[in-house]
Order: C-alpha cells, then sequence, then structure tokens
C-alpha cells in the first residue's frame, strides 16, 4: 500500500512540475477570471441601474407599448452570459485540452 502512495505522489510531483501543467493553470485562471469579472460588470450594473435609478429601465421602448428598455437588456445579458459560456467551452476543448493531453503523455 506504501509503495502505491509513493508512486501516486511521484507521479503528481512530475505532473506539478511539468512547464505545461504551469502554463495550463496560468491561462486557464486568467481566462476564466477575465470572463468571470466581464459577465460579474453586466449583471451588477444591470442591478445597479435597476436599484438606483428604477424609471431609466422602466421607461417604454416605444409609446404606448408595454415593454420597457430593462426586458431587452435583460435579455441580452442571459445570451450574453450563453456566449461567454460558448467562448470558454470552445477554448477549453480545444487548447485546455490540448494541453491536458501534452500533460498525460510527458508524465507517463
Amino acid at each position: 500500500m506504501e509503495t502505491h502512495n509513493i508512486m501516486e505522489r511521484e507521479f503528481f510531483d512530475r505532473v506539478r512540475n511539468n512547464p505545461k501543467y504551469r502554463e495550463l493553470v496560468e491561462k486557464r485562471g486568467r481566462f476564466t477570471t477575465w470572463l468571470s469579472f466581464l459577465m460579474l460588470i453586466l449583471y451588477y450594473s444591470f442591478i445597479a441601474v435597476l436599484a438606483f435609478s428604477p424609471g431609466l429601465l422602466g421607461t417604454p421602448l416605444m409609446e404606448g407599448h408595454i415593454i420597457t428598455v430593462g426586458i431587452p437588456i435583460g435579455v441580452l445579458i442571459i445570451v450574453l452570459s450563453f456566449i461567454l459560456t460558448g467562448i470558454y467551452v470552445q477554448r477549453a476543448n480545444g487548447e485546455f485540452d490540448e494541453l491536458t493531453r501534452q500533460i498525460k503523455e510527458e508524465t507517463r
């Protein structure tokens, strides 16, 4: 049992010491931070406008219509969240998966 733990530890040490692993962690971390920050800015800006200037989002799009400015903006934020998720998935399935594959090959 002790031999198995030593082998596991050695494997994890090889992975952690691999420069491509550090590259993967750094790139993925920067990218996810950037996407999260962008989504939080969009969402909290919408909430802040709603809280501090509700009349702005409550303004009808056109005279006599019940659809307000806030509805398309809210829908846009939801659509943008799906787009940002798609951007992450595309990069994760491409660049990040390729780096992971290379790391696996080099640590065998």
